[in-house]
């Protein structure tokens, strides 16, 4: 799509200075460097850890015929059109919508928020939308999808550039629907800045993401970022059962529709039967009251399936019909994941990489397990350190066998991790094996028909990030070659 600049600025409200030519063409976007094609604009914006005009010679050697920029440079070629504001944010997100006509206004976005089940919630929202005939583009930390497109996702909530993109392309394959994970840092990046979101959900808040946030009413305050930004036509859909929906609302102008278990809500789960294959219960909702299955086990799912019910109905969507697509949902890829075992032992391969979401799992496992829960887990490293020390406390509480391995280790030494996670054990001795595929084989080995076997931490990931290396790696891929070797032959 090429466009002139004095089009594509000439309906701009926030102010920007041109220095150089305004008839020269666009042909896209671009706030990554390496990623720019001849014609186009280039963002130098200053990032946490680097700041954009470093790349401006790069971009202009790709073929840069503009910058937005917030400091002029008298040293830039003459030919090069630059585009000076004073705030960055708001020029960035101006371009982008004039570049791509607004998609987000054209399409009804839902954003999810929260540290545990914003994937499963998106999953969960576009499956029912699809159901009913409605296109609907996604945004995940698994995937990006536009029509028939899917994409292996980089980042949960990608930059702004990448998000108007996006939605531009599922705007072009027919998409009238959108849903997208709204996480901490992309909010506290401003990588949401002037879209259109319909519906905002909110999960759940635990501790996490210290290590960028420092303090959790810093972190609280990157999430409520969502529910301020809505317009008073959007809806706030959250969960009751938290304690921080005060902080969270403050200065939310969009009407409020709440969901939970334990205490009244607007869309609430009675009578909840947790079985090893299925979570039975009953939904309530406005005097209406449904009694259903749901695929996905444990508790925490079924608050993600009221999160789901709950932004759905806030857009008058019929509850039998939600209830009923939502029966028939398959499963989220790394989410509780079933491997086959020849032994009959239940195996699962689980994304939880937190203190509260492997307590999550773990207690939804130990609760129908009839034999040992044999834990292989790690964590993460150059993230925030307290996570091994949960991960650690609630695997020792609840399981029978924990095997501590390597998990990301990234710049930190993978024994160092592994020693820190076994420190806080008090009332079993975990095994350690820091090779990941020989913990996952030992753990198929030991395990029993009546036993589980839950490999958590990397979930839909295919790659295990060292120091000096990245190497592919799906524990899916991993535990089945480990299982098909005790097969007699």
């Amino acid at each position: 799509m090429v466009v002139k600049l004095k089009k594509l600025i000439r309906d701009m409200l926030c102010h920007i200075v041109v220095k150089g030519s305004k008839e020269i063409d666009i042909t896209g976007i671009s706030n990554h460097s390496k990623k720019v094609y001849p014609g186009n604009l280039f963002i130098a914006k200053r990032g946490l850890s680097s700041d954009g005009s470093l790349y401006i010679p790069e971009a202009i050697a790709n073929g840069a015929v503009a910058i937005l920029t917030d400091l002029y440079d008298p040293f830039l070629p003459p030919h090069i059109t630059q585009l000076v504001a004073s705030d960055m944010t708001c020029a960035e997100s101006e371009l982008l919508k004039l570049y791509y006509h607004d998609p987000s206004a054209h399409m009804k976005l839902f954003a999810v928020t929260g540290t545990n089940g914003k994937t499963t919630s998106t999953y969960l929202i576009r499956h029912v939308l699809e159901g009913l005939g409605t296109k609907t583009g996604l945004i995940s930390s698994i995937e990006y999808v536009a029509g028939s497109h899917h994409f292996p996702s980089t980042h949960s909530t990608p930059d702004l550039a990448t998000n108007y993109k996006l939605f531009s392309e599922m705007q072009q394959a027919g998409c009238t629907a959108a849903v997208m994970e709204a996480a901490s840092h992309g909010l506290d990046q401003e990588r949401l800045f002037g879209l259109n979101v319909a519906v905002a959900v909110f999960t759940n808040l635990t501790v996490d993401h210290l290590d960028y946030h420092q303090t959790m009413d810093a972190y609280l305050a990157a999430k409520a970022k969502l529910f301020q930004n809505l317009a008073e036509t959007s809806t706030a859909v959250v969960n009751a059962d938290t304690d921080c929906l005060e902080p969270l609302l403050r200065g939310c102008p969009a009407r409020l529709m709440t969901y939970g278990i334990e205490r009244a809500a607007d869309c609430r789960a009675t009578d909840l039967k947790l079985a090893a294959n299925k979570s039975y219960f009953q939904v309530e909702y406005r005097g209406e009251k449904i009694s259903t299955s749901f695929p996905l086990i444990g508790k925490f799912n079924v608050y993600n399936y009221l999160a789901a019910v709950t932004a759905l109905l806030s857009q008058g969507v019929d509850l039998k019909l939600i209830t009923s697509l939502l029966s028939q949902f398959k499963n989220v890829p790394g989410r509780l994941e079933r491997i086959a075992h020849p032994r009959g032992a239940s195996v699962f391969v689980d994304y939880a990489h937190t203190g509260d979401g492997l307590k999550n799992v773990l207690e939804t496992l130990a609760a129908v397990k009839k034999g040992r829960l044999i834990t292989v887990f790690g964590s993460g490293g150059d993230r925030d350190p307290n996570r091994r020390f949960q991960m650690g406390e609630v695997a020792d509480k609840l399981s029978d066998v924990s095997i501590i391995t390597t998990d990301n280790a990234r710049n930190e030494d993978p024994e160092k991790i592994a020693r820190e996670i076994a420190s806080v054990f008090k009332t079993t001795a975990p095994l350690v094996e820091l090779d990941r595929r020989a913990a996952i084989k030992k753990a198929v080995e030991m395990a029993a028909p009546s036993d589980v076997v839950l490999i958590a931490g990397k979930g839909h990931e295919t790659l295990q990030i060292l120091s000096h290396q990245t190497l592919h790696f799906d524990d899916r891929e991993v535990a089945r070659e480990e299982i098909r070797r005790l097969i007699p032959k």
